[in-house]
């Protein structure tokens, strides 16, 4: 029985019994899943057990390795849950990745086989990779948002401990209740939070068949149910920008991970809906850490149940067991029992409460003064015209800024920035952008490479054909 695993269930390297008992359990007739269908827990069972039959075929045993490459949908469930089931490490890889990208991580990861879709059926196909050689169920990389990719391990057994964390939490969805997922189920918020302790509780998944404001308001009103949003501070946006005349009695909260919430797009979410609007603060090296659900200590958490905080010269540091990296890491983000986050914040003796304050490489000197560029990003996020905001270091503050106006709303722009900001504080650059670029779980993207690409118009992808010319000549 592995740390951490809840008295009773035994969660052994590669079992996959502790799939059937803790997560496919439960009624047969109980609606589990709407992803593009409803399934019930006889039908996912029944799903779940040939796709292992199909897997076993391909070669897949218990200590094998899989790598998933699939949109989210019953099939990516089924196929994760069936690897699982053979006793297999599954990787997780995001459909949107280019093919470089992945290329990239399979030579990484050295997977056995790898599922894609084909006209939206699983297709399993060999590759040239190795067994596991850790007892992790489960390999993710990172988002890199702030940089390169890292290798993530999860144990089946800190999964069952996380979902039993998400279950000790005051003012998560309740069994019988819905939870409408917007997160990605490729990544932590969204596999852990939504899939599997939904599947485990009994609170039924409703995945929107793509995103956008009325998708989601229809995913809300499927259903007599209770239903709880879950995504990024993105998705807020969706919900935000319904009309009026739009009413949602369904909607019990939206809850919130990924990146710290911008106040301009916290006020429109409370303008519109009379719900909390509640937020978590999580990492994919362990699944769910802080929460403030009801918004009652914002901008502050309170830890988890069964999660140790500290913070040490700024950083906040999270009791772990083990390091969580596979393969090549920094040896000082874990030590002697601390995982370094990376994140900036304190943590408040007297209550336990941490504050999030940014990424920690966001505090740089400017003339041998503190500037944090999170108070930047905010600052600029509140004036007029912003659409959003990013602000990096490069040598210098640099920013770069969506603005309904372009570039005719630039000046107007410096000139309250100058209000808002000391001299040293300001942006040395302030570039427009058309778009910010985004991870795949929604995250900003805040490389400085990729920003200024962002801000670069696309060369064309081939030359331009004379008008006079047939563009077949």
């Amino acid at each position: 029985m592995f740390p951490g695993a809840p008295a009773g269930i035994a969660v052994d390297p590669f079992d996959g019994e502790w799939v059937g008992d803790y997560l496919l359990a439960g009624r047969d007739d109980q609606e589990c899943l709407r992803l593009g269908e409803p399934l019930t827990r006889r039908d996912l069972r029944r799903r779940v057990a040939a796709r292992a039959t199909d897997l076993r075929a391909a070669g897949l045993r218990a200590g094998g390795t899989v790598a998933l490459r699939m949109p989210p949908g019953i099939g990516y469930a089924e196929s994760l849950l069936a690897a699982w089931t053979v006793g297999a490490q599954v990787a997780l890889l995001d459909h949107r990745l280019t093919q470089h990208e992945v290329d990239r991580a399979l030579a990484r990861i050295a997977p056995q086989l790898v599922v894609s879709t084909s006209d939206g059926a699983p297709v399993v196909a060999p590759h040239p990779g190795r067994p596991a050689r850790t007892p992790h169920a489960l390999l993710q990389l990172s988002s890199g948002s702030t940089g390169p990719s890292k290798v993530i391990g999860r144990t089946a057994a800190s999964l069952v401990s996380e979902v039993d964390r998400y279950r000790l939490v005051d003012g998560v969805p309740e069994p019988g209740e819905r939870i409408v997922l917007l997160a990605s189920t490729v990544h932590v918020l969204g596999l852990v939070g939504g899939l599997l302790y939904g599947l485990h509780t009994g609170a039924t998944l409703v995945v929107p068949p793509f995103l956008s404001t009325g998708a989601v308001l229809d995913a809300i009103a499927s259903g007599p149910e209770p239903a709880t949003v879950l995504g990024v501070p993105f998705h807020i946006e969706f919900l935000a920008a319904a009309g009026r005349d739009r009413h949602l009695p369904q909607l019990k909260r939206m809850t919130v991970g990924g990146e710290l919430v911008r106040p301009a797009v916290r006020e429109a979410f409370a303008a519109r809906w009379p719900v909390p609007l509640g937020n978590m603060y999580g990492m994919t090296e362990a699944g769910v850490i802080a929460t403030d659900l009801f918004g009652e200590h914002r901008p502050a958490l309170a830890p988890a149940p069964g999660m140790a905080l500290r913070a040490e010269g700024g950083e906040v540091l999270l009791a772990a067991e083990a390091s969580p990296y596979v393969g090549l890491s920094d040896p000082a983000r874990w030590v002697d029992g601390w995982l370094h986050t990376r994140d900036a914040g304190e943590v408040d003796p007297a209550t336990g409460l941490v504050t999030i304050r940014g990424r920690l490489d966001s505090q740089v000197s400017v003339g041998g003064l503190k500037v944090d560029l999170t108070e930047v990003e905010q600052a600029l996020a509140t004036l007029p015209g912003v659409v959003e905001a990013v602000v990096a270091w490069d040598g210098a503050v640099e920013a770069f800024v969506v603005h309904e106006d372009g570039a005719a709303g630039l000046p107007a722009l410096k000139e309250a920035l100058a209000q808002r900001l000391a001299g040293y504080k300001r942006p040395r650059r302030l570039t427009l952008v058309p778009r910010l670029p985004r991870t795949a779980t929604g995250k900003l993207v805040r490389s400085v490479p990729a920003l200024r690409a962002a801000a670069s118009p696309a060369p064309p992808l081939r030359p331009a054909v004379p008008a006079q010319q047939s563009p077949t000549a």
